[in-house]
């Protein structure tokens, strides 16, 4: 299941309020690679479990969400920072 296009231009990160787009694949199969070596968390500072299905990115690039069965969890504590993809 996909998002709409008209849905995905409105929405937005609940912490800086940019916009969201698709994670790129490749950006998708390191951060599930690093999820499966249990090295990612989320904002929380809860250890991600689960590889992501698809993700949606703020434009900047920083902070990735995770999209489920075709919903965004556009919670702020489920967001992911990407900076720890150039950490490890």
């Amino acid at each position: 299941m996909t998002l709409d296009a008209a849905l995905l231009e409105i929405l937005c990160c609940p912490v800086t309020r940019l916009p969201l787009q698709w994670l790129p694949t490749p950006q998708l199969e390191r951060l599930n690679q690093l999820i499966a070596e249990r090295k990612i968390h989320d904002r929380s500072g809860a250890l991600v479990e689960e590889p992501l299905e698809q993700a949606l990115v703020t434009r900047d690039g920083k902070l990735a969400y995770p999209v489920r069965d075709g919903v965004p969890v556009l919670l702020e504590d489920a967001g992911i920072a990407l900076a720890q993809l150039a950490e490890r």
